[in-house]
């Protein structure tokens, strides 16, 4: 089993991808990219995933994180793909995932001295 930190190191990996993707986007371009819509949703999924597979101890431990929010976040984007609401989906990417960016990478730190590597070592 993965160990938390890796998770986390993905979520902020993720997010930190998020942003490079959005960085000189306006929402009219974002709504006409379906590249670009499709590659931040799956960098969303993946933040869901792994929020999920996070310890509950670690989860409870850090509670200040919507760790249920953005789990359901994910379900929400895998099982209604072709109901997804590009405008939710650019106003994630614009407030509560830069934010939940700085708290993982915070907890991050904090449980890892931030200096482990992706193969958990």
């Amino acid at each position: 089993m993965r160990r938390d930190s890796l998770y986390l190191t993905d979520i902020v990996e993720a997010a930190d991808h998020i942003a490079a993707f959005i960085v000189e986007t306006d929402f009219p371009a974002f709504q006409k990219s379906e590249l670009l819509r499709s590659a931040v949703v799956q960098k969303l999924a993946i933040i869901g995933e792994a929020a999920a597979r996070v310890s509950e101890e670690l989860k409870a431990h850090h509670s200040q994180v919507p760790w249920p929010k953005i789990i359901a976040f994910r379900n929400i984007l895998v099982h209604a793909y072709f109901g997804i609401d590009s405008d939710v989906v650019w106003l994630a990417t614009r407030n509560p995932y830069p934010i939940l960016r700085e708290q993982v990478a915070g907890i991050l730190a904090a449980e890892s001295g931030g200096t482990e590597d992706r193969s958990g070592r």
